[in-house]
């Protein structure tokens, strides 16, 4: 590809992307603000404890999935609906069974927020190969989902983590994770027409 890195193909392939990144930039953006706000609320709320992070974790869950479902529903035919309908949903899902077993949830949090960043990271990874396609630059996409999913593994194999360690490492990959929302949904705003 003779391009700029960052720069959107043309032809049938970049058009349609095009039309679903139009579409979906404004999600990015309001899903990393989410996250974001998210991550502060773990770092600087007082005394935090694994209880109080199931609840963010199930408000956070809650804001994500509306966000995802509405997109879903809005979208133009050809657009990743039926994924953003299976995130909405999971995330009400989580919402939901913070709601109504909380200490389920938080006895079983580690695994949660595990399966969670598997899920996305190959998600994300699957997502960056199929841009390939139309954008020029797509790696940090890459690079998200397979950060996602290590941080998955990491507590796949390793569930018995100290509270304070559990909170710094949930509190930095959601910041991580909602500072690539943001950036990737500004520049496809700033991408497309």
């Amino acid at each position: 590809m003779n391009q700029l890195p960052g720069q959107i193909t043309t032809g049938s392939d970049g058009e349609a992307f095009e039309d679903v990144a139009s579409d979906y930039s404004r999600l990015l953006l309001l899903r990393g603000v989410a996250a974001l706000l998210f991550a502060f609320l773990v770092f600087f709320w007082p005394r935090l404890t694994i209880t109080g992070l199931a609840m963010l974790w199930g408000g956070y869950s809650l804001v994500d999935g509306v966000l995802a479902l509405v997109a879903a529903i809005r979208g133009r035919s050809g657009a990743p609906r039926l994924w953003l309908g299976l995130i909405g949903s999971a995330g009400l899902v989580c919402a939901g069974g913070t709601l109504f077993a909380l200490d389920d949830v938080t006895a079983h949090l580690v695994g949660i927020i595990s399966i969670w960043a598997i899920t996305i990271g190959a998600m994300q990874v699957w997502a960056a190969l199929e841009l390939r396609k139309a954008v020029d630059g797509n790696w940090i996409l890459v690079l998200d989902g397979l950060g996602a999913l290590l941080f998955g593994l990491a507590l796949a194999f390793w569930p018995n983590l100290r509270a304070e360690a559990l909170l710094w490492l949930v509190g930095w990959f959601a910041a991580a994770v909602g500072s690539l929302l943001v950036s990737v949904g500004y520049w496809l705003r700033r991408t497309t027409p």
